[in-house]
């Protein structure tokens, strides 16, 4: 539909007004919000995310996009609440307690958020207490973590820990990441998941959360 690829390549673009100005047009053309949300903001975030993770662009292209989504998908909204807002699930993401780093978490959670998925951004220095009690409440299916710093990590396994001790091991699933964290270290532990960038989160995320 060539209004949905209009959408798509102006959020590429990052032309917030132009993708407000198509969303708008593709309702009152009678085109169900799922399919203005999926062909067009989606799609195009998804070739964002895919140029990123390709060095073809760089982080100020990727949150021009992001801020064109975010016009598009308030537009949407209203629709959504009248359909039921679709979605592939709800990821809960923060920086740990004692770190104040947020580039790469707040990277993820636009990602997140342009792959479809419902994303309760905790912020910054987040205790382990938060993130289970959050993701428990809001029934949310993965915990995302985020360190800038050697000596945060260990709070990474201090949600593990607390989410062993509930029981909720396998219902909330946990992804780690930032520049000391590794694979090992995840495995170490007993993260469900690590991810080393952005692009590679939401892949990660969308494999944690399909059924088995």
């Amino acid at each position: 539909m060539e209004i949905l690829d209009r959408i798509s390549e102006m959020l590429q673009r990052g032309d917030t007004g132009k993708v407000s100005a198509l969303v708008k047009e593709s309702l009152t053309e009678n085109i169900p919000a799922k399919q203005v949300l999926d062909g067009g903001l989606i799609r195009g975030m998804q070739v964002i995310g895919e140029q990123y993770r390709l060095h073809e662009i760089f982080l100020p292209d990727v949150l021009l996009a992001a801020k064109a989504m975010y016009a598009g998908m308030d537009i949407l909204k209203p629709s959504f609440i009248k359909e039921g807002m679709p979605s592939l699930g709800k990821v809960v993401i923060g920086t740990v307690q004692g770190d104040l780093h947020d580039i790469g978490k707040n990277l993820v959670g636009i990602m997140l958020k342009g792959a479809g998925f419902e994303v309760i951004d905790l912020g910054n220095n987040v205790a382990p207490e938060s993130f289970v009690e959050t993701a428990r409440k809001e029934r949310a299916s993965v915990i995302g973590m985020s360190a800038l710093l050697t000596t945060t990590m260990p709070v990474m396994a201090q949600v593990v820990e607390l989410l062993k001790a509930q029981r909720l091991v396998g219902t909330i699933k946990t992804i780690i990441g930032g520049a000391p964290v590794t694979k090992e270290y995840a495995q170490e532990i007993g993260a469900d998941a690590y991810s080393f960038d952005s692009a590679d989160a939401v892949e990660t995320v969308k494999a944690l959360v399909k059924p088995a």
